[in-house]
């Protein structure tokens, strides 16, 4: 968006996060300009590492650096428990400031990273296409990566109830990068860390969405975590991932982000198609499979946006 771009001429991404007032400015744009049906507060997933004792920054091009990757029994010693409400009270102020804005108009949802994500950007230091030294320190040291996803897990937890106390109407754990692993794999190595982050927060009574890529064949398990809402990518259909987990719980998703770069016909058409495998139940929140991309032209958004919101008042229109 022109005015978001605006702001990142002036600022950068941290500094954004760490002004209330501008990132209450962010978080609201694409309300105002899209008319869309909940504000997703503008932060970022490694807020909680600065506290934590893991400096990084971000590099132009390229995503997060991280100073001091994290290795060893000793590195994972060395890291600090913090309190949400003083170390990160810039994004509880935030909150504050952007449900005054809101009035109610739409809910706001918080958000923060899972443990299988953050350990992999601490472990490598950053992006990265196999994740081949954080598998390496999880089958090698097992010990010290239950450790680290631990002191994760409650890191996140006490974050995630602070930011509930704070406004949040719901709440995200992001697993963006969870698909890299195995169905066994994710289940000894990740689930029991997730799955304590989400009971921790569900009894605040706030609903829990948890979201990850690539994780067709972990949807089952993903589902034994708990969480109330589960996001899929475009590489399942809709009502397969449903069935999967469950009708019991809600379903987010899952047009691909790349549609919205081509022709809009096309976009509407993905669109439709997610809608009419919802089936017009209860419980969808229509999303993309992933965040947008930069490059995405607003026109194309806006109307991904006034296609549902009509197509959605109009079930028997679809049928």
């Amino acid at each position: 968006m022109p005015e978001y771009r605006a702001i990142r001429a002036k600022y950068s991404l941290l500094d954004i996060c760490r002004q209330p007032e501008l990132a209450t400015e962010v978080t609201l744009q694409p309300v105002n300009r899209l008319d869309i049906d909940a504000a997703i507060l503008f932060s970022d997933l490694l807020l909680p590492f600065e506290p934590m004792g893991i400096p990084f920054d971000f590099i132009k091009g390229e995503g997060p650096n991280i100073e001091r990757p994290v290795r060893s029994a000793d590195d994972v010693r060395r890291l600090k428990s913090f309190d949400s409400r003083e170390s990160l009270a810039h994004v509880l102020a935030t909150i504050k400031l952007v449900k005054q804005e809101l009035d109610g108009h739409v809910p706001l949802i918080g958000f923060a990273g899972a443990p299988f994500t953050l350990a992999s950007y601490a472990i490598e230091g950053g992006p990265s296409r196999n994740y081949a030294v954080t598998k390496a320190l999880m089958y090698g040291e097992p010990k010290i990566w239950h450790q680290l996803c631990e002191l994760f897990a409650s890191t996140v937890s006490a974050y995630l109830l602070a930011q509930i106390e704070a406004g949040v109407d719901a709440v995200q754990l992001f697993d963006s990068w969870v698909g890299a692993l195995c169905v066994r794999d994710y289940r000894e190595f990740v689930l029991p860390h997730s799955k304590k982050i989400i009971e921790a927060v569900k009894e605040s009574g706030v609903p829990v969405i948890h979201f990850g890529t690539g994780t067709s064949t972990l949807l089952e398990a993903m589902a034994d975590a708990g969480s109330d809402i589960i996001g899929v990518d475009w590489r399942i259909p809709l009502d397969d991932a449903w069935t999967r987990i469950g009708k019991n719980r809600g379903i987010q998703g899952n047009l691909d982000p790349t549609l919205l770069l081509g022709p809009v016909e096309r976009m509407l058409d993905g669109a439709d198609e997610i809608l009419r495998r919802a089936g017009n139940r209860p419980g969808h929140i229509f999303n993309l499979g992933h965040g947008i991309l930069p490059e995405t032209p607003v026109e194309n958004v806006q109307a991904l946006v006034d296609f549902v919101h009509t197509s959605s008042t109009q079930p028997d229109a679809r049928n």
